[in-house]
Parts: structure tokens; C-alpha cells; sequence
């Protein structure tokens, strides 16, 4: 009967889905892909197989060829369980101007990996510049009617939205209310997991609030590369991570599927954060992870596997 019973508990356990904000970046150099990479070394080929899933940023700049999205597919064919999580054109959440070309072109390519059931979702990232009102919901009503095909992630960021209204019409449109966790600056919406569905989608920004101050101040100015994403450099430490997975695991009986995505990408720091988290929720089980992580995050070594 205990073995029964162990099941059962099993059974309501959700699917993790812990990964990045993207994985095409230099400076994950030597500190996650290798320093020395052969002819046919693939950085997604490599990321899939220690993740997962991965957020998909570079939709949220530019419309990408469906022969992209079917390379990656290719590329991940290793990997049985692995998800992208599509980030929505800016023209749609930060512009909001779009036209029927810019729809088509991207639910053809969330179709090539819904095909393929390789699409967790479609990410809907709105700035801190975007409150609760009447127009703002009628608004992500129309990109719902347009992408309702698919499972939609919301992220707003300012606090307006914290109101039961907000949570009512996420709940009635079957939309996940996206949780973020970044520095408390203004108005800024808390990290607290709202509930609105079967999914949870939770994203981690760092909490670099000096840079992020600093972020605030110089937008619209010219800044290098290094200087437009210092404010996501942060590693999270053992003691945060711990209370971030106490939060989590408050709410994993209440949904089918946790999303967990690392944006304090610098250096690498939202892989080695990623690793310590999959250690955590997946009840510290040891983590297959590259040497390269463990040379450059010593503390790594106490859950790697190998």
C-alpha cells in the first residue's frame, strides 16, 4: 500500500521545465561551451542536451526564417523532452503596431514546432510602462484571439496589475500570468506566483539593483553590449535559491507544468543557477552538467553527478 500511495503522490508532481533566456552568447565562453570547439560543435546541440527547454529571444527583435526554426528542431533531435518557449515580437508588446504579414509569419513558425511538439508556448512580454486598465485588457484579448492556438505566457511588470479584476480575466481567457522576480524599483510587480491556469512560468532577472537603477537612467542612450545587459549580472546565492525553491514548491500541487527560466545570463551565471535549481525541485537529485560549469563555479561540484 505505501508504494501505492508513493504513486500517487508522484502523479501530481508537475513537469519541470528549467532553462534559459536564450543560449547563443559569447561570454558563456570558456565558463559553459568549451574554450576549444571542434567543426561540427553546436551551441544549442550542446545546451539541449543538459536542458530542457530555453526561452527563445531572438524572436523578440527580428522575424526569423522558418529555416531557422526547423534547423532547431534538427539540432535537438537528441533530446526527447525538449520545449522552446517563443518570445513575441516587440512590434506586438512594446510598439504594438503590427499587421497581418507579422501574425502569419509568426504562427507559421510556432506552427513548424507545435508540428513537431517541440513549442512549450508563446511568451508575452510587456515593459513596466504597460498598467492595468480596460484598454490594456482589450488589448491582450486581441493577441489572444490571434495566437489562441497556443499556450500564452503574460508578463507585466507593474504592480496595477496585482488586483483580483486582473487575475479574473487571466483566469477566464486561460492565460498564465507570468512571475518575475527583479529589483523592487517603483512600481514594480513583486515576485509572488499568481495562478491562473495549469502552468506556471517563472523568470529571473537578478536582483543587481544598482545596475538596474543605472539601466533606467541611461535608456535610449548608446551603450556597449556589456553595459546594456550589466543589469542582469547577478548570481543568485545558495540561501536565495533555497527560498526560491520554497516558493515554488508552494505551488507546484496547484498546476501540471513549471516553467523556470535564468535571464541573469553574464558570464554564464543563469546556466550555473539553472543547474543549482534542477538540483533543488528535482529533490537534489546530482546534475549531469559539462566540466567547464565546475571549473568555473566551484560550488558546482557538490551536486554534479559526474
Amino acid at each position: 500500500m505505501l508504494l501505492n500511495f508513493n504513486e500517487k503522490i508522484v502523479q501530481f508532481m508537475p513537469k519541470f521545465y528549467i532553462g534559459t533566456a536564450g543560449w547563443s552568447y559569447k561570454d558563456w565562453v570558456p565558463n559553459f561551451y568549451p574554450k576549444k570547439q571542434s567543426g561540427g560543435f553546436d551551441w544549442l546541440q550542446f545546451y539541449s542536451h543538459y536542458f530542457n527547454c530555453v526561452e527563445v529571444n531572438s524572436t523578440y527583435y527580428a522575424y526569423l526564417s522558418p529555416r531557422v526554426f526547423e534547423s532547431w528542431i534538427r539540432k535537438v533531435e537528441d533530446s526527447d523532452d525538449f520545449i522552446f518557449n517563443v518570445k513575441l515580437n516587440q512590434d506586438f508588446t512594446h510598439k504594438r503596431k503590427y499587421d497581418e504579414q507579422n501574425i502569419k509569419a509568426i504562427r507559421y513558425n510556432l506552427q513548424i514546432l507545435k508540428n513537431e511538439e517541440r513549442l512549450g508556448g508563446l511568451l508575452i512580454q510587456f515593459p513596466y510602462s504597460f498598467p492595468y486598465n480596460n484598454s490594456a485588457t482589450q488589448f491582450i484579448s486581441e493577441l489572444k484571439d490571434i495566437f489562441q492556438n497556443y499556450n500564452l505566457f503574460v508578463e507585466v511588470r507593474h504592480s496595477s496589475w496585482r488586483n483580483k479584476e486582473a487575475y479574473e480575466f487571466f483566469k477566464k481567457n486561460n492565460l498564465t500570468f507570468c512571475t518575475i522576480d527583479q529589483p523592487q524599483i517603483g512600481q514594480a510587480i513583486p515576485f509572488e506566483p499568481i495562478i491562473t491556469n495549469d502552468k506556471a512560468y517563472i523568470r529571473f532577472h537578478g536582483r543587481n539593483e544598482e545596475a538596474w537603477k543605472n539601466s533606467i537612467n541611461n535608456f535610449g542612450k548608446k551603450q556597449s553590449y556589456e553595459e546594456q545587459n550589466q543589469r542582469y549580472k547577478y548570481l543568485y546565492l545558495p540561501g536565495e535559491l533555497i527560498e526560491i525553491e520554497q516558493v515554488i514548491k508552494s505551488i507546484q500541487s496547484k498546476v501540471k507544468e513549471v516553467h523556470v527560466i535564468m535571464n541573469n545570463h553574464p558570464k554564464g551565471d543563469a546556466v550555473a543557477n539553472a543547474f543549482e535549481l534542477i538540483h533543488l525541485l528535482e529533490e537534489r537529485t546530482k546534475v549531469e552538467m559539462p566540466p567547464t560549469i565546475v571549473k568555473a563555479y566551484k560550488r558546482l561540484g557538490e551536486i554534479a553527478a559526474n
